[in-house]
Protein backbone atom coordinates (compact mmCIF):
# COMPACT_ATOMS: atom_id res chain seq x y z
CA UNK A 1 0.00 0.00 0.00
CA UNK A 2 1.14 3.55 -0.51
CA UNK A 3 -0.13 6.07 2.53
CA UNK A 4 -0.01 9.44 3.27
CA UNK A 5 0.23 11.01 6.69
CA UNK A 6 -0.99 14.23 7.75
CA UNK A 7 1.09 15.03 10.79
CA UNK A 8 2.57 17.60 13.06
CA UNK A 9 6.08 18.60 11.85
CA UNK A 10 7.98 15.30 11.89
CA UNK A 11 10.71 16.52 13.94
CA UNK A 12 8.41 17.79 16.86
CA UNK A 13 7.12 14.07 17.01
CA UNK A 14 8.65 11.89 20.01
CA UNK A 15 9.31 8.64 18.09
CA UNK A 16 9.35 6.95 21.87
CA UNK A 17 5.87 8.18 22.75
CA UNK A 18 3.90 9.62 19.26
CA UNK A 19 1.12 6.77 17.87
CA UNK A 20 1.45 8.25 14.51
CA UNK A 21 5.11 7.45 14.40
CA UNK A 22 4.09 4.37 15.61
CA UNK A 23 1.34 3.64 12.95
CA UNK A 24 4.00 4.88 9.81
CA UNK A 25 7.11 2.63 11.79
CA UNK A 26 4.62 -0.27 11.45
CA UNK A 27 3.54 -0.05 7.33
CA UNK A 28 7.08 0.48 6.98
CA UNK A 29 7.99 -2.88 8.30
CA UNK A 30 5.55 -4.72 6.75
CA UNK A 31 6.73 -3.18 3.13
CA UNK A 32 4.11 -0.41 2.87
CA UNK A 33 5.17 3.10 1.29
CA UNK A 34 5.08 5.74 3.69
CA UNK A 35 4.45 9.44 2.78
CA UNK A 36 4.01 12.43 5.14
CA UNK A 37 2.57 16.02 4.81
CA UNK A 38 1.10 18.88 7.14
CA UNK A 39 -2.22 20.15 6.78
CA UNK A 40 -1.10 23.95 5.55
CA UNK A 41 0.22 21.50 2.49
CA UNK A 42 -2.88 20.55 1.17
CA UNK A 43 -4.59 21.71 -1.89
CA UNK A 44 -8.12 21.22 -4.30
CA UNK A 45 -7.20 21.63 -7.68
CA UNK A 46 -9.38 20.75 -10.50
CA UNK A 47 -11.35 19.36 -7.88
CA UNK A 48 -9.48 17.04 -6.60
CA UNK A 49 -7.04 17.00 -3.03
CA UNK A 50 -3.74 17.32 -3.63
CA UNK A 51 -0.65 17.53 -0.77
CA UNK A 52 2.96 18.18 -1.05
CA UNK A 53 3.99 14.67 0.23
CA UNK A 54 7.25 13.44 1.28
CA UNK A 55 8.55 9.96 1.45
CA UNK A 56 10.10 9.03 5.01
CA UNK A 57 12.33 6.22 5.85
CA UNK A 58 11.88 5.66 9.87
CA UNK A 59 14.40 4.24 11.92
CA UNK A 60 12.28 1.71 14.26
CA UNK A 61 12.73 2.52 18.08
CA UNK A 62 14.09 -0.16 20.05
CA UNK A 63 12.85 -1.33 23.31
CA UNK A 64 15.83 -0.88 26.13
CA UNK A 65 14.93 -1.99 29.66
CA UNK A 66 11.18 -1.54 29.07
CA UNK A 67 11.83 1.92 27.47
CA UNK A 68 11.54 2.79 23.91
CA UNK A 69 14.49 4.59 22.52
CA UNK A 70 15.57 6.66 19.38
CA UNK A 71 17.84 6.71 17.43
CA UNK A 72 19.51 10.48 17.18
CA UNK A 73 18.37 10.68 13.76
CA UNK A 74 15.57 8.70 13.65
CA UNK A 75 13.82 9.58 10.18
CA UNK A 76 15.13 10.59 6.36
CA UNK A 77 12.77 12.93 3.97
CA UNK A 78 12.73 12.01 0.45
CA UNK A 79 11.96 14.72 -2.13
CA UNK A 80 8.78 16.54 -2.17
CA UNK A 81 6.41 16.35 -4.22
CA UNK A 82 2.93 17.37 -5.30
CA UNK A 83 0.55 14.73 -5.64
CA UNK A 84 -3.41 13.88 -5.98
CA UNK A 85 -3.96 12.07 -2.32
CA UNK A 86 -6.98 9.67 -4.10
CA UNK A 87 -3.69 8.29 -5.93
CA UNK A 88 -2.65 6.74 -2.49
CA UNK A 89 -4.65 3.54 -0.90
CA UNK A 90 -5.23 5.61 2.86
CA UNK A 91 -4.65 9.17 4.43
CA UNK A 92 -4.43 9.51 8.23
CA UNK A 93 -4.97 12.82 9.50
CA UNK A 94 -3.29 12.62 12.32
CA UNK A 95 -2.77 16.27 13.15
CA UNK A 96 -2.91 17.24 16.73
CA UNK A 97 -6.04 19.79 18.50
CA UNK A 98 -6.72 21.96 18.73
CA UNK A 99 -9.77 21.86 16.04
CA UNK A 100 -8.97 25.25 15.11
CA UNK A 101 -10.10 27.05 11.41
CA UNK A 102 -7.11 25.98 9.79
CA UNK A 103 -7.78 22.44 10.65
CA UNK A 104 -11.19 22.54 9.70
CA UNK A 105 -10.34 23.78 6.69
CA UNK A 106 -7.93 21.06 6.17
CA UNK A 107 -10.58 18.70 6.54
CA UNK A 108 -13.05 20.50 3.86
CA UNK A 109 -9.87 19.67 1.84
CA UNK A 110 -9.98 16.00 2.31
CA UNK A 111 -13.41 16.14 1.48
CA UNK A 112 -12.16 16.40 -2.36
CA UNK A 113 -10.21 13.05 -1.84
CA UNK A 114 -12.26 9.84 -3.69
CA UNK A 115 -13.69 7.11 -1.28
CA UNK A 116 -14.10 5.19 -4.03
CA UNK A 117 -9.97 4.98 -4.31
CA UNK A 118 -8.38 5.77 -0.63
CA UNK A 119 -9.53 5.64 2.59
CA UNK A 120 -9.32 8.98 5.03
CA UNK A 121 -8.80 8.21 8.53
CA UNK A 122 -10.76 9.37 10.65
CA UNK A 123 -13.08 10.85 7.56
CA UNK A 124 -13.20 14.43 7.57
CA UNK A 125 -17.48 14.69 8.10
CA UNK A 126 -16.37 12.48 11.91
CA UNK A 127 -13.67 15.02 12.60
CA UNK A 128 -16.11 18.02 12.15
CA UNK A 129 -19.14 15.94 13.72
CA UNK A 130 -17.24 14.76 16.50
CA UNK A 131 -16.57 17.32 19.50
CA UNK A 132 -14.15 15.12 21.55
CA UNK A 133 -16.02 16.03 24.60
CA UNK A 134 -19.83 16.54 23.03
CA UNK A 135 -19.71 13.88 21.31
CA UNK A 136 -19.97 11.34 24.43
CA UNK A 137 -23.65 13.19 25.31
CA UNK A 138 -25.01 10.83 22.17
CA UNK A 139 -24.22 7.73 24.93
CA UNK A 140 -26.14 8.73 27.61
CA UNK A 141 -26.07 5.31 29.78
CA UNK A 142 -22.02 5.16 29.59
CA UNK A 143 -21.52 8.43 30.63
CA UNK A 144 -21.04 10.12 34.46
CA UNK A 145 -23.78 13.47 35.35
CA UNK A 146 -22.43 15.64 32.48
CA UNK A 147 -23.55 19.27 31.46
CA UNK A 148 -22.47 21.78 28.73
CA UNK A 149 -23.28 25.43 29.46
CA UNK A 150 -22.09 28.93 30.29
CA UNK A 151 -24.30 30.02 32.61
CA UNK A 152 -22.91 30.58 36.31
CA UNK A 153 -25.74 29.87 37.73
CA UNK A 154 -26.45 26.39 36.18
CA UNK A 155 -22.41 25.53 36.78
CA UNK A 156 -22.91 26.36 40.77
CA UNK A 157 -25.76 24.68 41.52
CA UNK A 158 -24.50 21.23 39.02
CA UNK A 159 -21.19 21.50 41.23
CA UNK A 160 -23.29 22.34 44.58
CA UNK A 161 -25.42 19.33 43.51
CA UNK A 162 -23.23 16.74 42.81
CA UNK A 163 -20.55 17.74 45.85
CA UNK A 164 -17.07 18.44 43.48
CA UNK A 165 -17.41 18.13 39.83
CA UNK A 166 -14.72 18.68 36.58
CA UNK A 167 -14.74 21.41 34.22
CA UNK A 168 -13.88 20.96 30.86
CA UNK A 169 -12.89 23.12 28.05
CA UNK A 170 -15.02 21.59 24.39
CA UNK A 171 -11.78 22.74 22.39
CA UNK A 172 -8.93 21.05 25.24
CA UNK A 173 -6.48 18.51 25.04
CA UNK A 174 -4.02 15.99 26.78
CA UNK A 175 -5.92 18.00 30.12
CA UNK A 176 -5.18 21.38 29.07
CA UNK A 177 -7.49 23.43 30.88
CA UNK A 178 -9.57 20.74 33.22
CA UNK A 179 -10.48 22.15 36.51
CA UNK A 180 -11.29 20.36 39.88
CA UNK A 181 -14.65 22.61 41.31
CA UNK A 182 -15.90 21.93 45.09
CA UNK A 183 -18.63 24.12 46.34
CA UNK A 184 -17.14 25.81 48.90
CA UNK A 185 -14.23 26.50 47.03
CA UNK A 186 -14.19 30.59 47.38
CA UNK A 187 -12.35 30.37 43.98
CA UNK A 188 -15.32 28.84 42.68
CA UNK A 189 -17.09 32.11 40.71
CA UNK A 190 -13.33 32.54 39.54
CA UNK A 191 -12.79 29.49 37.79
CA UNK A 192 -16.06 29.56 35.73
CA UNK A 193 -15.32 32.98 34.58
CA UNK A 194 -12.13 31.91 33.60
CA UNK A 195 -13.11 28.80 32.21
CA UNK A 196 -16.54 30.25 30.17
CA UNK A 197 -14.18 33.07 28.92
CA UNK A 198 -16.52 35.34 31.04
CA UNK A 199 -19.46 33.44 30.33
CA UNK A 200 -19.73 33.66 26.49
CA UNK A 201 -17.69 30.11 25.52
CA UNK A 202 -19.61 26.58 27.08
CA UNK A 203 -17.92 24.05 28.97
CA UNK A 204 -18.45 20.18 30.07
CA UNK A 205 -19.50 19.58 33.30
CA UNK A 206 -18.57 16.41 34.58
CA UNK A 207 -19.21 14.70 38.11
CA UNK A 208 -16.39 14.56 39.44
CA UNK A 209 -15.46 10.47 40.11
CA UNK A 210 -13.02 9.08 42.84
CA UNK A 211 -12.21 6.60 40.85
CA UNK A 212 -10.18 8.82 39.04
CA UNK A 213 -7.15 8.61 41.60
CA UNK A 214 -7.08 4.76 40.31
CA UNK A 215 -6.61 6.01 36.76
CA UNK A 216 -8.42 7.23 33.52
CA UNK A 217 -8.33 4.49 31.31
CA UNK A 218 -7.35 4.71 27.25
CA UNK A 219 -8.86 2.39 25.12
CA UNK A 220 -7.86 2.24 21.42
CA UNK A 221 -10.77 0.92 18.94
CA UNK A 222 -10.29 0.29 15.37
CA UNK A 223 -13.80 -0.06 13.45
CA UNK A 224 -15.65 -0.17 16.64
CA UNK A 225 -13.59 -3.29 18.02
CA UNK A 226 -11.23 -2.43 21.39
CA UNK A 227 -7.50 -3.57 20.62
CA UNK A 228 -6.12 -2.31 23.51
CA UNK A 229 -5.68 -0.41 26.55
CA UNK A 230 -3.27 1.12 29.06
CA UNK A 231 -4.29 3.01 32.43
CA UNK A 232 -2.97 6.11 33.41
CA UNK A 233 -2.45 6.99 36.91
CA UNK A 234 -2.70 10.96 38.60
CA UNK A 235 1.13 10.95 40.45
CA UNK A 236 2.23 13.53 43.25
CA UNK A 237 -1.00 16.34 43.53
CA UNK A 238 -1.90 16.32 40.35
CA UNK A 239 -5.85 15.07 39.68
CA UNK A 240 -5.80 14.17 36.04
CA UNK A 241 -3.88 11.37 34.81
CA UNK A 242 -3.19 12.19 30.97
CA UNK A 243 0.19 11.35 29.94
CA UNK A 244 1.26 14.51 29.19
CA UNK A 245 0.68 16.18 32.19
CA UNK A 246 3.00 13.56 34.63
CA UNK A 247 0.41 10.82 34.71
CA UNK A 248 1.82 7.19 35.06
CA UNK A 249 1.17 4.54 33.06
CA UNK A 250 0.15 1.14 33.76
CA UNK A 251 -0.51 -2.21 32.30
CA UNK A 252 -4.50 -2.52 32.32
CA UNK A 253 -7.46 -5.35 30.94
CA UNK A 254 -10.21 -4.15 29.22
CA UNK A 255 -13.13 -5.32 31.04
CA UNK A 256 -16.57 -6.54 30.50
CA UNK A 257 -17.88 -2.75 31.33
CA UNK A 258 -15.14 -1.56 29.17
CA UNK A 259 -16.59 -3.78 26.11
CA UNK A 260 -20.17 -2.72 26.86
CA UNK A 261 -19.39 0.57 25.99
CA UNK A 262 -17.50 0.15 22.91
CA UNK A 263 -20.04 -1.80 21.82
CA UNK A 264 -22.45 1.04 22.38
CA UNK A 265 -20.33 3.42 20.32
CA UNK A 266 -19.69 0.95 17.81
CA UNK A 267 -22.99 1.94 15.53
CA UNK A 268 -21.82 5.33 15.53
CA UNK A 269 -18.18 5.22 15.51
CA UNK A 270 -18.73 3.60 11.91
CA UNK A 271 -21.84 5.64 10.60
CA UNK A 272 -19.39 8.50 11.23
CA UNK A 273 -15.84 7.00 9.52
CA UNK A 274 -14.10 7.28 12.91
CA UNK A 275 -12.26 4.33 12.48
CA UNK A 276 -9.11 4.74 14.68
CA UNK A 277 -10.21 6.12 17.98
CA UNK A 278 -9.45 6.47 21.43
CA UNK A 279 -11.94 6.41 24.59
CA UNK A 280 -11.30 7.33 28.19
CA UNK A 281 -13.25 5.06 31.09
CA UNK A 282 -12.81 6.32 34.21
CA UNK A 283 -14.40 3.79 37.47
CA UNK A 284 -16.44 2.15 34.24
CA UNK A 285 -18.10 5.90 32.98
CA UNK A 286 -16.98 6.90 28.94
CA UNK A 287 -15.73 10.50 29.67
CA UNK A 288 -14.11 11.75 26.19
CA UNK A 289 -14.52 10.27 22.57
CA UNK A 290 -10.39 11.31 21.08
CA UNK A 291 -10.66 11.33 17.51
CA UNK A 292 -7.81 13.81 15.96
CA UNK A 293 -5.00 12.21 17.11
CA UNK A 294 -5.61 9.58 19.98
CA UNK A 295 -2.31 8.03 21.25
CA UNK A 296 -1.26 5.19 23.58
CA UNK A 297 0.12 2.42 20.98
CA UNK A 298 3.74 2.58 22.28
CA UNK A 299 2.65 2.39 25.87
CA UNK A 300 -0.04 -0.32 25.04
CA UNK A 301 3.01 -2.05 22.96
CA UNK A 302 5.22 -1.73 25.49
CA UNK A 303 3.75 -3.53 28.14
CA UNK A 304 1.43 -6.00 26.84
CA UNK A 305 4.41 -7.32 24.57
CA UNK A 306 1.88 -6.18 21.28
CA UNK A 307 2.44 -4.14 18.08
CA UNK A 308 -0.96 -2.35 17.63
CA UNK A 309 0.24 -0.74 14.28
CA UNK A 310 0.29 -4.08 12.33
CA UNK A 311 -3.08 -4.90 13.31
CA UNK A 312 -3.70 -1.50 12.08
CA UNK A 313 -2.27 -2.42 8.67
CA UNK A 314 -3.92 -5.49 8.28
CA UNK A 315 -7.30 -4.56 8.96
CA UNK A 316 -6.44 -1.36 6.51
CA UNK A 317 -4.99 -4.03 3.71
CA UNK A 318 -8.21 -6.04 4.37
CA UNK A 319 -10.86 -3.13 4.29
CA UNK A 320 -8.80 -2.06 0.91
CA UNK A 321 -8.76 -5.67 -0.99
CA UNK A 322 -5.03 -5.67 -0.89
CA UNK A 323 -2.96 -8.58 0.59
CA UNK A 324 -1.33 -7.14 3.53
Amino acid sequence: MKLAFIIDPIHRLDPGHDTSVALMEAAQQMGHEVWITEANRLSVVGGRAYAQLQPVRLVPVELVEGRWVAAEVWFELGDRQFLPLDSLDAVFMRTDPPVDIPYLYATYVLDYVNPDRTRVINAPAGLRAANEKMYALQFMGAIPETIVTADKQVIREFVERQGAAVMKPLGGKAGEGILFAEPGDRNLNSLIEISTQQFRVPIMVQEYLPAAKDGDKRVILLNGEPIGAVNRIPTGKEFRGNMAVGGRVAAVEITERDRQICAQLAPTLRRDGLIFVGIDIIGGYLTEVNVTSPTGIREIDRLNDVRLGQQVMDWLSQSQGIEP
